[in-house]
């Protein structure tokens, strides 16, 4: 990863995935774009529908420096918080966007035709979907190229905190956008590579020296170190091994491997994961 990138966060907000009511589809997805463009997701968090929760976890993004996709409560039903929360988490009022006003007007007109309906902008349902335009004063949109209901963003500190809806397939490629529109710059040609080596008869305390002298001396990588007590192949053991940009990689493997000698452990099988 480029030494100067952002650091990445998610949040995921709704009861449905900590109820288990949905399994959680994001998490996988966001860390496989951001893979997919050298770069890589550092923290998630799940927060229900509570907005004293919501807006605290906001707070924290905005704050951060980094950047954090939001993902789900920015529709208009009434436990739809996020919009609402992250107004308050800025210390800004809602108002209707302008630009986003446009695209739910389109959406609304499209949809009335497809359904042979005449358009009435007075309707009560569609002066309700205008909702889904209300954002915190000052916010830029995000498009949806599924339905046109647009997404909303604020830049903070060199990062930025980006609002998607809940649904994978309006999400994704909202997220897609903001990754390949305000962050191409620290996308990497090479892609993510761990090489690592499985490890019988250690404990983790023990390799921390090991583990921390590599880190010194390859800044550009990390090591890391995967226990396992019931593993159905290799039961009780480690996986040590370090990750980064392949051309960083190797170097720092073999110096591992080379400080494992002095400690006469088995070692199993050696694993590479791109």
């Amino acid at each position: 990863m480029n030494a100067s990138s952002p650091e990445f966060g998610i949040v995921i907000v709704g009861d449905e995935i900590l109820s288990g009511k949905r399994a959680d589809k994001h998490l996988p997805k966001v860390i496989e774009l951001l893979k997919a463009r050298g770069l890589s997701l550092d923290y998630a968090e799940y927060v229900g529908d509570d907005p004293e929760r919501i807006t605290d976890a906001l707070k924290r993004a905005l704050a951060s420096g980094d950047v954090v996709f939001s993902t789900g409560g920015i529709g208009a039903t009434p436990d739809d918080h996020t919009r609402q929360c992250a107004a308050q988490a800025l210390g800004v009022p809602l108002a209707l966007h302008t630009q986003a006003k446009e695209l739910i007007e389109q959406r609304m007109q499209e949809l009335a035709h497809e359904q042979g309906r005449v358009y009435d902008p007075e309707q009560a349902d569609n002066l309700h979907r205008l909702n889904m335009g209300v954002f915190p004063q000052g916010a830029q949109i995000i498009p949806n190229p599924y339905n046109r209901i647009p997404g909303f963003y604020f830049v903070r500190k060199g990062g930025g905190v980006y609002f998607v809806p809940g649904f994978p397939v309006m999400a994704w490629p909202m997220i897609e956008w903001v990754l390949d529109t305000h962050y191409r710059s620290f996308f990497t040609a090479e892609a993510w590579l761990e090489r690592s080596v499985i490890i019988f008869g250690a404990m983790e305390a023990t390799l921390t020296p090991l583990m921390e002298a590599i880190e010194r001396e390859h800044a550009c990588v990390k090591v890391f170190s995967l226990p396992s007590v019931d593993h159905p192949q290799f039961g009780r053991h480690i996986e040590l091994g370090v990750k980064g940009a392949p051309g960083q990689v190797m170097p720092a493997y073999m110096a591992l491997l080379e400080g494992l000698k002095p400690f006469h452990l088995k070692l199993g099988p050696e694993l590479v994961h791109s």
